[in-house]
Formats: C-alpha cells, structure tokens, sequence
C-alpha cells in the first residue's frame, strides 16, 4: 500500500534552519519566527528519509507539547504510516523510525533519559531550560548507526536559560573541549515569517506595542538584556579584568560558601580606595570540611595577610550529633571563620552596590579572568517573581559562588560591628595576636573576627 505525505514549504530562514549540518544548531531569536512548525517539518522529513531514525521531541509542559506537536503531527501523519501511540508518546513510522514527544515540568525529569539513545533531538524553547537539560540531552546523542547525530534547539531571549543559549549561539563564548564548529545559530524575526506577515499583519503591531525590554526581546531578537535579570548591572567589559600583580599593603579577604554539594571560596583584595578585586577562586564539590580548610589554606601564599575568612552564620549552628559547630570544625583544621551576615537581601543590594557605575563609567568591583564560575554565575541569578529584592535558588548549582561574593560584599560595605560589652573567650595564640597588635586598627579587626572582646 503506498501512502503519501504531503510536506510543507519551507521560508528562506525555515529553509536555511533544515539544511544546517552543524551538531547543535539553535533557531529562532524572536516571537512569530515559524520555529514549531521547523522542528514537525524537519522531524517528519527525517523520519522519512531516515528509516529506523530515532528522534526525540521536548517541551516543557505537555500543553505545550500536545498543542504544538502531538496534534499537528497526527493531523499531519495517516494512521497508515505513523500511528501514533498514546502510552508511549510516540509515532511509529512503518520503516522503523520513530518521533517520541516529551515534557521536562522539572530538570530532574531530564535524568530519566540518562544511558537512552537518540539520534535527533529537538529541544523547544531551549531557554525555558537550564543547562544541566542541554548536557544530559548531549550524551544521549549516540548510536551504532550512519543516522545524523544531532540536537536542534528553538529559542526566545528568555527565561531560566537565557545566558547558556546566549554564550554558545549568540556570544559564542566557549570553555575547554567545547568545539566552537559544533554551534550555529540562525535567527529568525517575525518579518521572515512571510506567511505568519501576510495571513496576521497585526502581529507585528502587537508585538511594537509591548513595554521596552520585552518588545526588544520578542520583536527584535535582543539578547543584551536576560528577563528577571537580577545583576542587570553586570557587564563584562567593566566588571571583567585581566589579572595584574596586586600590592602587599591592599587588605585581603577570603569569602566561602560551604557544603558537600560545593566548596565556593574566592580570595578579594581592596585597595586604598575601596575598589574590590576578586583575585582567586576555589570551586569544588563533595569536600569534607577538613578538606575543604586544606584546600583553602593550599591555595593562600604565606605573603597574602588574608584578614579575615568570611561565612555564612549558619556554619557556627551546632550539630545535635557532635555537638559542635562546621565553623569549630574548620577551626579545627587550621582555618578561623568570621561570621558574616546572611541577610539576603542586604546582601544582595550590597553587591549591586559594588557593581554600580559612577559618573565615569567606573565600578568598584572587578573580577579577574581566572575566575570564571563567578563571571558564568553571577549574571544568571533571576528575580523571585514572589520576592523581588531576593533571587531565586533554582537552579542551585549556580547560586554557590554568588552566595560567597554576598557574604564579602555585606561584610564589607556595612559590616556589624560586635558591641563593646561583649566578652568572648580567646584561645591562647588568638589573645597573643590582640595583646601583641602594633595598632588600634589591627585590634578592631581581630575582634570582629573573633566575635568580641577578650576575656582578659
């Protein structure tokens, strides 16, 4: 029995978008750019051309995926030639090949597709996800096959995942073993969609008429600015600097954000005119506490001074197994905490603060190239749409290295100062550093760092 399908006309950008042989290719940039019907006409195309072909269809909520696929699709497809299976999600090509169609409500559903193969991926809306999506989905690109091994991404400058897809496929920025041939990225804006301009010119007025930031985004194709952008006053070119020999007499503190899941720790110099430097960083996970201590004091030279070694409160809490404090712990091991403040949105205002510009264009915070989760991380903190002074912490993998530069930045723009009257028991080498101090400026840092004034 022959059965016959009919295809669509592709538009110039469409057209441009089905013939890319690149192993990421990226599409879209604006609202109204054809992107969904792309993605149904290159699956079918494939599943036709590729028998046996494995393809993989993802959305993230199921309306969206049954709207803009499962439907269309089956309108598209006989029964005759791809019956579609409603347990499984998927249609099933008579030559073999096969379109599953899927919705990630949550980055933990990406893990089930963990050691599964596919052969094409079709990732919609590829901002609405975070990268920990994109690299799960890369390693299920394989097969003992000659099918094409690709992933095919639609994307707006929006969302959760607005500064991956941009540093990849607009910036083209990338990080060892990244290979910059991989990645292309072909923009589409609503005034390419011919048919979209034709059958709905209102649209167009639609879309001029929304609010600034928006209609650069969805008109335009802007990627300058993230929506619920939280630090929308970072910008590489000011906050970013080559590293330089720093001077001895600049004050030195190291900032941590602690747990098994990450180690943050960053080394901040200032200098006689309270410009910060972000100097040194140290990331790594599952690291006990003793060492985590050893990897800080490893990565600190003898000649650093370092004043003081800035954390969270909730690391002086004590255990109801032992007893004792992560804080006592690190002490322990060779390094002495000061407690900083875990006012969040203090805090935060505190680094905006720091990244601010004067009259001249000048910021006091700078960040040293060789600090790159801290550049990654600090601009991809959203807005909480249910608290606006705060940011959210999802996804959490990125808010480690902020939460470190915020409990430097409270500490160091308003500071708690421990009041006079308070008496805190010195260990021995503690109470000969204050006794033994050459100046009153000296005295008062020691007992902020230690909590008080000695019991003498």
């Amino acid at each position: 029995m022959q059965v016959s399908v009919v295809l669509g006309k592709p538009q110039p950008k469409q057209r441009e978008f089905m013939l890319a042989k690149a192993k990421y290719v990226a599409f879209g940039g604006a609202r109204g750019g054809g992107k969904s019907w792309s993605v149904r006409e290159k699956a079918k195309r494939l599943a036709l051309k590729w028998a046996g072909i494995k393809i993989l269809i993802i959305r993230k909520t199921y309306t969206d995926l049954r709207d803009n696929h499962i439907l269309p699709l089956k309108a598209d497809l006989p029964d005759s030639l791809a019956p579609y299976k409603e347990a499984d999600k998927a249609f099933c090509f008579r030559n073999g090949s096969r379109i599953k169609c899927s919705y990630f409500a949550n980055d933990s559903d990406a893990l089930q597709y963990q050691g599964q193969e596919y052969d094409v991926i079709f990732l919609e809306e590829a901002t609405q996800f975070t990268e920990m999506v994109f690299n799960v989905l890369k390693a299920c690109l394989r097969g003992a096959n000659d099918f094409p091994k690709r992933m095919y991404l639609t994307c707006n400058p929006d969302g959760v995942g607005f500064l991956w897809v941009k540093r990849l496929f607009v910036s083209r920025e990338y990080l060892e073993g990244e290979n910059p041939d991989d990645f292309l990225f072909i923009q589409s804006l609503v005034d390419d969609n011919e048919i979209l301009m034709r059958k709905n010119p209102d649209y167009v007025k639609q879309l001029d008429s929304l609010p600034e930031g928006m209609r650069e985004r969805w008109r335009y194709g802007s990627w300058d600015v993230a929506e619920g952008q939280y630090f929308n006053e970072f910008r590489r070119d000011i906050h970013v600097c080559e590293p330089f020999p720093l001077p001895k007499e600049w004050r030195r503190y190291i900032a941590i954000d602690y747990g098994l899941d990450m180690l943050a720790a960053y080394w901040i110099a200032v200098d006689n005119s309270t410009n910060c430097y972000v100097y040194k960083e140290y990331c790594k996970p599952d690291l006990p506490i003793s060492m985590a201590a050893k990897a800080i004091l490893e990565n600190t030279e003898p000649n650093e001074n370092i004043y003081a070694v800035l954390a969270p409160p909730d690391l002086w809490n004590r255990s109801q197994e032992t007893g004792k404090s992560k804080a006592l712990l690190f002490s322990e091991a060779g390094l002495d905490l000061t407690k900083s403040n875990n006012d969040r949105e203090a805090g935060w205002l505190a680094i905006k603060e720091l990244l601010a510009q004067d009259a001249e264009g000048n910021s006091r915070l700078h960040i040293f190239k060789n600090c790159p989760q801290l550049i990654k991380n600090l601009p991809e903190l959203l807005r909480d749409p249910k608290h606006p002074t705060d940011t959210m912490n999802e996804p959490h993998e990125i808010t480690h290295s902020p939460d470190a530069l915020r409990y430097f930045a409270i500490y160091w723009v308003s500071p708690s100062l421990p009041t006079q009257e308070k008496r805190v028991k010195y260990r021995k080498d503690h109470l000969e550093d204050y006794l033994n101090a050459g100046s009153e400026e000296i005295r008062k840092l020691l007992i902020k760092k230690y909590g008080g004034l000695p019991e003498l």
